[in-house]
C-alpha cells in the first residue's frame, strides 16, 4: 500500500475539522499523561538496520545448530516443493478470500484439503481447517455442547497442559465444566474404570488423544468410544496425522469429531510456527461444525465451480445462529498441508510413520540403557515417550545445552506426580549422527 503524503494539505484538512495545529485532535488526551518524546535511539538508515539485525540474528541457535529431542510436538522435515508453490503469488495469502466466486483455484485448494483430511481420518465431512489444535479441540467441546445440551465435558489428565488452558478459556464464557480423566499409571493411557464411573447424563462428550501427550497409543480406544456411546455422549479423538498411515483411522472406532494439529504437514518452524487445526466430524452434524466448508458445484454456464457452502458465521446473514467467531481459517497452512501430503503420497505417509515409529522405539531402549534412566509407562508409543531420572532433570538439561543438545521436556511443573520425568521426542529430522551424538553426551553428563 502507497503512502500518500499529506503535508502539503495539512492547514487545508485542519481548516476543515475547525482544527487550528495537529495537537487539537488529542485534547481528549489529559496533559497530565501526555507524553512529550519517547526514549528512543535517532532513526537509522535502511542500510543500518539490516546491519544491526544480522548482529542480532547471529546469537541464535537454530534447531539444526542444536537438535532438539524435546517431546510435545516434534517437527517435521518440509520439502523444497512446499514453499517453491506456497510462495506463488495466487496463494500468498492466510486468508480465504470474501469474494470467492473470483478465487476458484484457492477454493480448489481447500476442497482437495477437506477431501484429504476426510480420508485421513476416515470421517465424512471436514472443514477448511482452524487457527491449531488446541482452538479446534476447544470448538469440539462447544460444539458437543451445542448438540448434547450438557454442561460436562471429559478430557484426558494426561493431555498438553497448553491445551488444557485454551480449552478451559474457549468453554468459561459457556459455563462448560471440563473435567479431567486420571491416567493407567502403569499404561500412561486413560483409566477405564475412572472414566466409567465419571459419566452420566450431564456429560456432553468424551475426549481421547491417540496417541496422546506421552506418546502412548489408547489400546482400549474402541472401548472409551463404546462407554461415550453408551452414555449417549459424543466421542472426540484428537490424532497425530503422521500416525495414521500406520493405525485405524479413527472413523472406523466409531469417533464422532476428530481433531488435530496439522503444524508438521508442510509448515516450517518459524520462531515457533503457525498451527493448523485439523477438524472433521460425521455428517449428521455439519450445521454444528465450525469455520466454513468449500463445496463443489456447478456455474451459470453448467461447469465445475467451488462454493462456500457452508459458513455460519457470526459476520453473515446467519450470524444469529453461528457456530463459531472464527471467521478465517490458516488457507495458506492447510495449502501447504494439501501440497506436502500430495508430495508425501500414501505410502509414503505409511514410511514416515513407521521410520518415525523406529526411531522412537530405538531412542526409548537407548536411554532406558543409561544408568539413571528408568521408564514410566508401558504402553505402545510412537516417537515421544516419558522417562523418569534419578538425578537432577535440570541440571541434564543445561549440561547437554553446553554440547550443543536439547534435551526431554521436564514434566513436574504440569504433572506433578511425575516427579523427575522427562518427555524425549524425535522424528526424521533427526540424523543418524546427531542421535548417536546425543545419546553419547547423555550418558557422560548423567
Amino acid at each position: 500500500m502507497k503512502i500518500i503524503p499529506n503535508s502539503c494539505v495539512k492547514e487545508e484538512m485542519l481548516k476543515v475539522l475547525g482544527s487550528s495545529s495537529i495537537n487539537d485532535l488529542f485534547d481528549d488526551i489529559p496533559s497530565s499523561i501526555r507524553i512529550n518524546n519517547l526514549d528512543i535511539p535517532s532513526s537509522k538508515t535502511q542500510q543500518e538496520v539490516e546491519a544491526h539485525l544480522r548482529v542480532i540474528a547471529s546469537k541464535n541457535k537454530t534447531y539444526y545448530d542444536t537438535p532438539c529431542f524435546i517431546g510435545g510436538g516434534q517437527p517435521h522435515y518440509v520439502p523444497a516443493v512446499v514453499k517453491a508453490l506456497l510462495s506463488r503469488s495466487e496463494f500468498y495469502t492466510a486468508y480465504t478470500p470474501y469474494q470467492s466466486e473470483a478465487s476458484q483455484g484457492f477454493l480448489q485448494a481447500m476442497f482437495e484439503y477437506q477431501s484429504i483430511i476426510t480420508g485421513l481420518t476416515g470421517m465424512d465431512i471436514a472443514n477448511a481447517s482452524l487457527y491449531d489444535g488446541a482452538t479446534a479441540l476447544g470448538e469440539a467441546a462447544l460444539m458437543s455442547y451445542r448438540i448434547n445440551k450438557r454442561p460436562v465435558f471429559l478430557i484426558p489428565e494426561g493431555i498438553s497442559y497448553e491445551k488444557k488452558s485454551v480449552l478451559r478459556n474457549y468453554t468459561k464464557g459457556a459455563n462448560i465444566t471440563i473435567a479431567e480423566v486420571p491416567y493407567n499409571e502403569q499404561r500412561g493411557t486413560i483409566n477405564i474404570d475412572a472414566l466409567t464411573s465419571m459419566m452420566s447424563s450431564d456429560v456432553a462428550g468424551v475426549y481421547v488423544e491417540n496417541p496422546n501427550f506421552f506418546g502412548v497409543f489408547e489400546e482400549d480406544v474402541e472401548e472409551i468410544g463404546r462407554i461415550a456411546h453408551d452414555n449417549k455422549s459424543l466421542f472426540i479423538v484428537g490424532v497425530d496425522p503422521f500416525t495414521l498411515g500406520l493405525v485405524k483411522r479413527p472413523g472406523e472406532y466409531g469417533a464422532d469429531i476428530v481433531v488435530g494439529e496439522g503444524r508438521g504437514l508442510g509448515s516450517m518452524m518459524e520462531l515457533g510456527g503457525c498451527g493448523l487445526g485439523l477438524f472433521a466430524c460425521r455428517y449428521e452434524y455439519l450445521r454444528q461444525m465450525p469455520g466454513r466448508i468449500i463445496g463443489m458445484s456447478k456455474d451459470a454456464d453448467g461447469k465445475r465451480a467451488f462454493c462456500m457452502t457452508m459458513q455460519t458465521r457470526e459476520q453473515h446473514i446467519r450470524r444469529e445462529r453461528a457456530t463459531s467467531n472464527i471467521c478465517t481459517n490458516e488457507g495458506l497452512c492447510a495449502l501447504a498441508a494439501v501440497i506436502y501430503l500430495s508430495w508425501l503420497g500414501e505410502e509414503g505417509l505409511t514410511d514416515l510413520g513407521l521410520i518415525n515409529l523406529e526411531r522412537g522405539h530405538m531412542l526409548y531402549d537407548s536411554i532406558r540403557s543409561i544408568n539413571g534412566f528408568e521408564r514410566v509407562f508401558d504402553g505402545v508409543h510412537f516417537n515421544e515417550f516419558v522417562m523418569r531420572y534419578n538425578g537432577d532433570a535440570y541440571k541434564v538439561n543445561k549440561k547437554l545445552i553446553k554440547h550443543g543438545f536439547q534435551g526431554g521436556l521436564i514434566l513436574e511443573p504440569f504433572y506433578p506426580k511425575l516427579s523427575r520425568c522427562l518427555l524425549f521426542g524425535v522424528s526424521e529430522i533427526q540424523t543418524d549422527d546427531q542421535i548417536n551424538g546425543f545419546l553419547r553426551v547423555l550418558k557422560e553428563v548423567a
